[in-house]
């Protein structure tokens, strides 16, 4: 399992963020699970600018989020796709946070963009969750400093 560094952020929140933290690498993820794989189609799709859809892909599979794949269409050069990773998967779990939080406090007159659901298409929501599988408010939780923190978390 990878780990923090000396050059690294101790915090796993700014680490994330140093992979995460732009808007159109969020969207590339979120476009990756919406089934696209190549680079004409996150590019068509989100309108992104190709220096900086090359950018982040490289990003994301230096993370270990996307991996790349060749393929190769008649008459065409090789190119890559790029394919979510285990650990990109898990990241269906913060799109849904983030959809939730921005359909709550960032609403438009459009509704959700995206509803999350189960096997059966009954909604589902991403919650905190207690070791003896309680369902807590946000209030109800804390956040305290974990083995690695410092003083300054």
């Amino acid at each position: 399992m990878p780990h923090a560094s000396a050059t690294q952020p101790r915090c796993s929140i700014a680490r994330t963020m140093q992979v995460l933290g732009e808007k159109w690498t969020v969207l590339i993820v979120r476009s990756a699970f919406q089934g696209d794989s190549r680079f004409s189609e996150f590019r068509d799709r989100l309108g992104v600018p190709t220096d900086v859809l090359s950018a982040r892909l490289t990003t994301l599979v230096d993370a270990g989020i996307f991996e790349r794949r060749s393929y190769k269409e008649a008459g065409s050069r090789e190119r890559s796709s790029y394919h979510l990773t285990e650990a990109g998967s898990e990241l269906k779990k913060v799109l849904a946070a983030l959809s939730e939080w921005g359909t709550a406090h960032r609403a438009s007159e459009f509704g959700p963009s995206v509803l999350y659901v189960d096997g059966n298409s009954d909604e589902v929501s991403v919650e905190f969750v207690s070791a003896s599988g309680s369902t807590l408010e946000c209030a109800d939780v804390a956040m305290v400093p974990g083995p690695g923190a410092t003083t300054t978390w």
